[in-house]
Parts: structure tokens; C-alpha cells; sequence
């Protein structure tokens, strides 16, 4: 399993991580998704087929891009 931090500056508040949470935890191989709207930062635990670049993608697909 592969554990990454990914820095989303259009988190707010926790509405936009719920947001986050709901969307990436639909993604195949997403097992945990946990987020902090002061650091808005994203850490995201997942095995294959979901990798960095699948969240990277549905991050900026939702309006959430990764800086």
C-alpha cells in the first residue's frame, strides 16, 4: 500500500475536504482519504489500480487541483 500527501490549495473548510473524501473514496484502490482545511493538505492511502497520477487527475477533474 502507498500512502501520498498532495497539497490542494482550494481547500477552505471542511465541506471542500468532505468534498475531496467523497470523490476519491468512489476511485478503485482508494482506501483511505484524510484531509486538514488550515494545512489543505490531502493524505490519500491506496493500492493499484489507483495511483498518483489517477488522484492527481480526479483532484483537478472536481475542481481541487493539486499544487
Amino acid at each position: 500500500m502507498k500512502k501520498e500527501t498532495f497539497n490542494i490549495p482550494n481547500i477552505s473548510c471542511g465541506h471542500c475536504v468532505m468534498a475531496v473524501k467523497n470523490e476519491l473514496s468512489e476511485m478503485a484502490g482508494v482506501v483511505t482519504v484524510a484531509g486538514d482545511p488550515q494545512t489543505k493538505n490531502v493524505t490519500v492511502e491506496f493500492d493499484a489500480p489507483a495511483n498518483s497520477d489517477s488522484i492527481k487527475a480526479k483532484l483537478q477533474e472536481i475542481n481541487y487541483p493539486v499544487q
